[in-house]
């Protein structure tokens, strides 16, 4: 039988689950987009050396960009960890003063 009562930090876990899923999605993308343009450098260079004039500062400005993104990613990421471990810590809190009282 089911316990009518229902965790408080249920919505806040829900939401931290789904924020965490979209940053493994964007990371997975983004490590994708990395591969590809890893792939397109070796072909070039494969193909006769490197990129020369304006595609190389185009290449250069997309590597900084993705570097960026990265850092931001690995940023969220961090900060969602540290809400989960502390929705988490709350909830053995609830979960201890619920079976006290009860």
């Amino acid at each position: 039988m089911a316990s009518p009562y229902e965790r408080p930090d249920h919505a806040a876990f829900a939401r931290l689950d789904a924020l965490v899923r979209k940053l493994l999605e964007e990371l997975v993308a983004l490590r994708g987009r990395a591969h590809r343009a890893e792939s397109e450098l070796s072909e070039a260079r494969a193909k006769g050396g490197s990129i020369a004039g304006p595609e190389l500062l185009q290449v250069r400005q997309r590597i900084v960009d993705l570097e960026k993104e990265n850092q931001e990613l690995r940023r969220r990421l961090s900060n969602a960890r540290e809400h989960m471990n502390a929705v988490s810590t709350r909830l053995v809190f609830l979960e201890d003063r619920n079976e006290k009282a009860g």
